[in-house]
């Protein structure tokens, strides 16, 4: 039977006060082809051939592939004590804690995780509660109109493709979001464009509230920050980094360089890559913002007794307080990420999280040389951390044909940038600490058979045709 407090009897005297004659009337504005429809499943089986029948779905799962994807989520080695105090009982209650006198366990794992990650990006403020880095991204976005009462943000082009959709889905009428294009050859290829960016914020008719950008960017590449910022403080804006938490611990963090809102995606700190989540948003700001900042916000004080205590702090920015007025109402209690975060920092301290950054730099500059050795070569010049685009002819089909050689390589940038048309033939590709010299000997070996065939193949279309 299905989960649900209301007998037919309730629902009957329900439709009756509306005046409908059943439930699918209050659909009758979502068009038939976007409605739940029934789901397609088999019939009842005993237990022992429904397990036989979920092993057999769960061995369709390639775990087998030298992976080299990243595009966003990461790959990295995590303590086992992360997940070893995740499964204590006392973390798995979700909701959030309003009540302090009896959720101080949960406020203080709050307060610690902003507290650490306020260190890590150089920041004042630190919210927790942000579903992933898009989400955390979007809701940064809508600081800056609300702070500065201005209605148009400029956004780098190489932002993650999904940051930048899930901007526009949180951008409602009357506000507007442009793109800001990259730079198209030459050293800086592959960057923010300064010129564009100039040209854009000088438009007197249509001030900028904010100014988004990534480090490193999408395509793996260090943005010149200090300067976008430069320039989008000069016209009035405020200035947002997207940053990728791990490359903190060499690069310079967001405050270093004036950044007014950091934001960004928490799942490299602690969380595995698990079909997309759930994950963990980071959000933070200067403390000129702390009143546009979206989430829970966890401070120490002193009860009555002069004892500490942890209490949510500032809750009119809350939608449980002023739901018209919130500084968002798309919101939860990520706390239990927030902990694995908070672990995995507190683990492997600056030095161990210095060494996980250093490490994946320095296994992407074998695996750029392995590559660049069977004739796939870098696509931009400028200095990047360790992720990196490469030329690869009829790259969708030789990427498809490497996994059946047992390896994952990277992603297909032609399919997620299609209007790129100097990214049609490439792979993003990434190595992190936990990629090994055989991965990269096998992904190198695995590339060369597959580009030498090509060659055949172009060369024999070729005497065809003559």
């Amino acid at each position: 039977m299905p989960y649900g407090p209301h007998t037919a009897g309730d629902r009957e005297r329900m439709l009756a006060a509306l005046g409908i004659e059943s439930v699918d009337a209050l659909f009758a504005d979502i068009p038939e082809n976007l409605r739940a429809s029934q789901l397609d499943l088999p019939g009842p089986e005993p237990e022992l051939e429904l397990a036989a029948r979920l092993t057999g779905l769960a061995a369709r799962n390639r775990t087998d592939l030298a992976s080299f994807l990243g595009a966003g989520v990461y790959r990295h080695w995590s303590p086992p004590n992360v997940d070893q105090l995740l499964l204590r009982g006392e973390w798995y209650t979700a909701y959030t804690p309003y009540q302090p006198e009896i959720s101080q366990g949960t406020l203080q794992s709050i307060y610690e995780y902003e507290s650490l990650l306020a260190e890590l990006v150089d920041l004042d403020v630190v919210s927790a509660s942000h579903y992933d880095g898009a989400a955390a991204t979007a809701e940064a976005g809508l600081m800056t109109c609300r702070a500065t009462r201005r209605e148009r943000i400029l956004v780098s082009k190489a932002v993650h493709p999904h940051y930048r959709q899930t901007i526009a889905a949180y951008f409602g009428a009357g506000l507007e979001v442009d793109d800001i294009p990259l730079v198209v050859d030459g050293d800086a290829a592959g960057t923010t464009d300064l010129e564009a960016l100039e040209r854009l914020l000088g438009d007197e008719d249509r001030p900028v509230a904010g100014v988004i950008a990534g480090q490193p960017n999408f395509l793996g590449l260090l943005e010149p920050m200090a300067a976008i910022g430069r320039l989008a403080h000069a016209a009035g804006a405020l200035f947002v980094s997207v940053i990728e938490p791990v490359s903190l611990a060499v690069l310079a963090p967001p405050g270093a360089y004036g950044a007014d809102i950091a934001a960004g995606e928490g799942q490299p700190l602690g969380i595995p890559a698990q079909y997309g989540g759930p994950y963990l948003g980071i959000l933070a700001s200067t403390d000129a913002l702390v009143r546009q900042i979206p989430g829970r916000l966890v401070g120490m004080t002193s009860d009555v007794k002069g004892r500490r205590a942890y209490v949510m702090t500032m809750r009119a920015r809350e939608q449980d307080i002023r739901r018209d007025k919130a500084a968002s109402n798309i919101c939860t209690n990520q706390a239990l990420l927030a902990l694995a975060a908070s672990i995995y920092l507190a683990t492997i301290g600056p030095h161990g999280l210095r060494d996980v950054a250093a490490q994946g730099a320095a296994r992407a500059a074998r695996l750029e040389t392995a590559l660049a050795a069977v004739g796939a070569h870098r696509v931009h010049p400028g200095p990047y951390l360790n992720e990196f685009a490469v030329h690869v002819p009829d790259a969708r089909a030789v990427h498809r044909r490497l996994i059946e050689r047992g390896v994952l390589a990277g992603l297909v940038l032609g399919d997620i940038l299609p209007d790129e048309p100097s990214l049609a033939d490439t792979l993003l590709v990434c190595a992190t600490e936990v990629t090994t010299d055989r991965e990269i000997e096998q992904f190198a070996a695995a590339l060369a058979a597959e580009l030498s065939s090509h060659d055949v193949a172009t060369h024999t279309e070729l005497e065809v045709a003559r």
